[in-house]
Formats: structure tokens, C-alpha cells, sequence
């Protein structure tokens, strides 16, 4: 499943209201006299998983009662439940536009100190860090587990024709040409999904763009003009290497293909797999990590948090009922649970046991050599996946020029409002402003 999920608007008007009402949220028990912590977490496809974990917990404590909702929908859930002034404790969900909307509404609480988030990867709290419209103090989530993107390819067609990884985007171009010379199709597309267009752009993006692009955006010291003519170029090169008509496959087409050994190769991400294990179970994949760049030492995974833990604003009453739940998921043993569920990378530091598919970007893991996807910072209405569609379609001479100018138009169209008030808080705050943008 992809990390991030489209939901409209913010969930109710007037953020100072929101953590009035959340104020007055009291300990909540149940008829034995435990203190309830409620979860509602967005990824249903994991419900297994923490139906066991939550199993577990009560069996184990005698004070708290845990409760853990996997719904459907998760964000209209909450948007539901807001409206109605019926908070949960905890609340799961990706790191992504959805969680900054809910910082700049001032709906979670500081948790800074947690001490679990020592353990935390650092790549996995920069991320949190950079989806903050504007430089906040504190920490408002602790990221659980992510997922990885980059080049997914099948061990067995490598290994037959003696193939090797590439380091560098050279390398990777030297690959694909050598793959065509042996008749067999390089890479695979699913564009007319316009969604899967966002992949390869994620991957490419890590390497030649900045990580805070969109905040430097924001705060008037940058251009997506500038920032991403490299990314637009590499992207549009692929296609050199995609079967005919990429646009007329949908993702599900991509996979089948794949899953069929009809290509040696696939930019997508980790969550792709069991779409392409379903067609071909005894499929073996690896990955590695793209190489966007001819300096191998650049190159960074394409990784962002999947799901992460927030803490409702107004819960202090409840912290410590809260944190031992979160110290309950973070024990690595119940980390590996949802691990092996989910085949998924955890954010926590430490020795866990990987799917092999995530072999070839293991390094990267263990060395926390990673960056978000740019995706997680776009406005849906925006709709960058079809834009990015639209530019790989066009053969006109200047199609990269109007890509680029387009995408710093609509994004000033999109954004208006929030680039005032970070321009303001700028204004008013100079002592913030970095080069960069950030704090």
C-alpha cells in the first residue's frame, strides 16, 4: 500500500477550538476500573497483526486495557469522530500532507518526552521535521514502520545472465542497454495509472533533489524550475527503456507483466510485492536502491514513515497509560510480529529480520541512508501524478519547460495560503531562515 493517503480538507475549522474541546478529554476507564488507550490506526490490511498485538497487551497488563480500531477509512473515521468531540488516545497514521495538515491544526501533542524516540532511526525524524509547514518545537509522532521504493528485480534473470547491481545512474543506463541487447525488456510501466508515475519521480527525487525542496518553496528561497530539471530529465529517460505504450498498462498490468518475467526489472516500491506474488508465488525478487546520481556515495533509499504513532492533544491526563503502550510496540519482538505481517522496514534502531526482497537495500537500512518521498509533501489537488503523466506524454521540444513551469504555477494555485503564512512567519521570525528554508 502506498504511504500516503488522499483525504480532503482538515477535519473541522478552528484549530484553537479543537484544543479547547481536546482539553477537557479526562481518563477514560472501563467498568474494571482500567485506564482505556484507544488506537485508531489507517492501514486495515494490518489488522491481523494488531488484533494479535492487542490480544497480547491486555493479557499482560492489569491496569490498562488496550483498544486497537483498524477501520476501512481511517481518516473519515476521524474526521467523523472529531466532529463529534470523541477523540481517540493514539492515532496511526503515514507521514505524510495528512499529518502536516494535523500539526498546523494543533491536534496532537508534544511528546518530545518520550524517551522511545531515542531509538528512532534519525532519517525517520527528519522526515516528521520536514512535513512541519512551518518550524515547530517539540515532536509530534514516532514513527513505527516505513516501506522502500527504488528498483525491484527478478534474482533469477540477473543470476542467468551474470548481470551486477548498479551504483551509479551510467551504470543503471549501461544495464538497461545490456538488457536490451539480450532481448529482454528492461523495465515495465503501469502509467496509465496515473499514481505509478510518482514512483520512479519519488526515487529520482531523494538523489537530485533537496529533502526540504517544498519548505524552501514555501519560504520564497527556491524554485521547482531549478530544483527539479535534473529529476524531470532522468524520469523522462527511462522510457527508452519501458515496453511500447506504457500509458495504455495499468499498475495491476505492471505487476502481471513483471510477475511473468515480460521485463527484468520494475520502479516501484516494496509494497508492490504481494500484487506480484499473487500472480507468482515462487517469483524471486530483490531490490536495490535507484541510482540517481553518477556519485555512488549520493545515492540515498527512497524510505518514508508508513505508519507512524500521534498522540491527541488534551491526553496529558493519560501519558503514562499512553506511553507504556508504545513502549508495549516498540519491544522488538512485537516489532518482528508486524514485520513478518506486513513485510515491512522498521524505523526503530536495532538487529530485525528483513524480508529478502529488501536484500539489496539492506545496507541503506542498517546505515539510515534515506530520504522521504517528495510525494508526501504535494497537495492531492494538486494532482502531480497526472501532471508528471502528462509531461512524459508530450513529445514537443519544450515539454520539460512547460512541465516545470507548470508545476511552480499550480503549486503557488494550491498552496496561496499556506505560502503566506510561512512567508510571514519568516517575516517575523528571520533568526529561522536558513538557506535552506529550515529551522
Amino acid at each position: 500500500m502506498r504511504t500516503h493517503v488522499k483525504a480532503a480538507g482538515l477535519l473541522m475549522t478552528g484549530a484553537a477550538a479543537m484544543a479547547t474541546l481536546l482539553s477537557g478529554c479526562g481518563v477514560k476507564e472501563s467498568a474494571g476500573g482500567k485506564t482505556v488507550v484507544e488506537i485508531v490506526q489507517y492501514k486495515p490490511e494490518a489488522v491481523k497483526a494488531f488484533e494479535a498485538l492487542e490480544e497480547k497487551f491486555n493479557a499482560t497488563h492489569d491496569d490498562i486495557e488496550l483498544k486497537i480500531d483498524s477501520p476501512n477509512d481511517a481518516m473519515t473515521i476521524l474526521k467523523t469522530r472529531f466532529i463529534r468531540e470523541d477523540y481517540p488516545d493514539i492515532i496511526g497514521i503515514g507521514g505524510d500532507i495528512n499529518y502536516s495538515n494535523f500539526l498546523d491544526a494543533e491536534m496532537l501533542m508534544d511528546i518530545s518526552d518520550y524517551e522511545g524516540l531515542a531509538d528512532i532511526k534519525e532519517s525517520y525524524l527528519r522526515t516528521d521535521k520536514e512535513l512541519e509547514f512551518i518550524p515547530l518545537d517539540g515532536t509530534y509522532a514516532v514513527p513505527y514502520m516505513a516501506n522502500a521504493a527504488g528498483v525491484l528485480y527478478n534474482r533469477d534473470i540477473f543470476e542467468e545472465n551474470g548481470w551486477t547491481i548498479p551504483t551509479t545512474l551510467d551504470e543503471f543506463y549501461a544495464l538497461c542497454d545490456e538488457i536490451q541487447d539480450a532481448g529482454i525488456q528492461p523495465l515495465y510501466f503501469g502509467f496509465k495509472d496515473t499514481w505509478t508515475c510518482l514512483a520512479p519521480w519519488n526515487a529520482i527525487c531523494v538523489d537530485l533533489a533537496p529533502s526540504d525542496i517544498c519548505s524552501q518553496v514555501n519560504a520564497g528561497t527556491a524554485r521547482f524550475a531549478d530544483a527539479y530539471r535534473p529529476v524531470a530529465e532522468v524520469t523522462q529517460s527511462l522510457l527508452q527503456y519501458a515496453q511500447p505504450d506504457p500509458y495504455a498498462y495499468s499498475y495491476n498490468d505492471a505487476c502481471t507483466a513483471f510477475a511473468r518475467g515480460e521485463s527484468a526489472m520494475y520502479v516501484i516500491g516494496s509494497y508492490a510485492v504481494p500484487q506480484i506474488k499473487s500472480v507468482n508465488p515462487d517469483i524471486n525478487i530483490d531490490s536495490f536502491v535507484f541510482p540517481g546520481s553518477n556519485n555512488a556515495e549520493e545515492n540515498l533509499l527512497n524510505s518514508g514513515n508508513d505508519l507512524q504513532w500521534s498522540v491527541m492533544a488534551g491526553k496529558e491526563s493519560k501519558k503514562e497509560a499512553i506511553y507504556e503502550v508504545l513502549d508495549f510496540l516498540y519491544e522488538d519482538e512485537n516489532i518482528q510480529t508486524y514485520l513478518d505481517d506486513q513485510s515491512a522496514v522498521p524505523c526503530k534502531k536495532g538487529d530485525f529480520e528483513l524480508p529478502s526482497m529488501l536484500d539489496g537495500m539492506k545496507e541503506y537500512i542498517e546505515n539510515d541512508k534515506m530520504a522521504d518521498y517528495q510525494d508526501h509533501h504535494y497537495p492531492s489537488e494538486m494532482a502531480v501524478d497526472a501532471m508528471i503523466q502528462t509531461y512524459l506524454m508530450d513529445e514537443s521540444d519544450n515539454a520539460l519547460d512547460t512541465f516545470l513551469e507548470r508545476f511552480d504555477t499550480d503549486w503557488i494555485r494550491y498552496n496561496r495560503d499556506l505560502i503566506a503564512k510561512v512567508q510571514k512567519f519568516y517575516a517575523e521570525n528571520p533568526d529561522k531562515l536558513t538557506e535552506g528554508g529550515e529551522e
